[in-house]
């Protein structure tokens, strides 16, 4: 079963950011966008972690904060705030925060920052170093590639593609979606760029193969899958 997640935020673009993110890595992600519903939410203490920005409507995220650990809840807190001087830090972490980041962020530091906080906390299930579809394997530390245990070489970018496939296999993943996870691009730019990447990567991993596992889906995307 995976981590449960809570992300207290109130600006929409944010949260959705960080709830795509932390899905696709496997968490389950609930979201409040305002303080009161936030610390609803918290004290279920049913969550492995908490991104709470600072500055909430109706309640602000100190005052969650403070209410928390007032009642005895010690799930780990990262504070997200604009406000960044050393003594916004450390009032932050004075009033119980595990952690402090700053906006603007990158996600693969609150993800970073996320699981470091629940290693502290206690083992997690084992982290994912491998992705398969029938006989197509991917590792994801060695970066290798095989099907039919044959090596298969990719590109950078033809590899972060295949790993965004391998992790959505049988569902249907729209252009946008590949533009967003792949490319992180929030607008289409109006090019091909994906047919042509879907293109080499449909040669290198179908290209010989008993069965196709890369399929078009018409008008709506694309899908990797043992059958068609």
């Amino acid at each position: 079963m995976g981590h449960k997640l809570l992300v207290v935020e109130d600006d929409a673009a944010t949260a959705t950011y960080i709830a795509k993110g932390m899905t696709e890595e496997g968490f389950s992600v609930d979201h409040a966008d305002n303080g009161r519903d936030g610390l609803f939410l918290a004290t279920d203490g049913a969550y492995d972690a908490i991104v709470l920005d600072r500055m909430l409507p109706g309640m602000d995220g100190m005052a969650v904060l403070a209410a928390l650990r007032a009642a005895g809840i010690e799930t780990p807190v990262i504070i997200l705030s604009a406000l960044g001087t050393p003594d916004d830090r450390v009032a932050g972490l004075t009033a119980g925060s595990d952690d402090y980041l700053t906006k603007p962020f990158a996600f693969a530091e609150l993800l970073a920052r996320v699981r470091l906080l629940m290693r502290k906390r206690g083992p997690g299930p084992a982290v994912i170093t491998t992705l398969s579809c029938d006989d197509l394997e991917m590792d994801l530390l060695s970066r290798k590639v095989r099907r039919s245990g044959k090596p298969v070489e990719l590109q950078p970018r033809e590899f972060r593609l295949l790993e965004y496939l391998l992790r959505h296999v049988d569902q249907v993943v729209t252009r946008t979606m590949l533009l967003e996870g792949v490319w992180d691009y929030h607008f289409d730019p109006g090019t091909n760029v994906i047919d042509v990447h879907i293109s080499r990567l449909r040669r290198k991993i179908d290209d010989g193969a008993d069965h196709p596992l890369l399929h078009t889906v018409r008008g709506a995307g694309y899908r990797l899958g043992s059958s068609a």
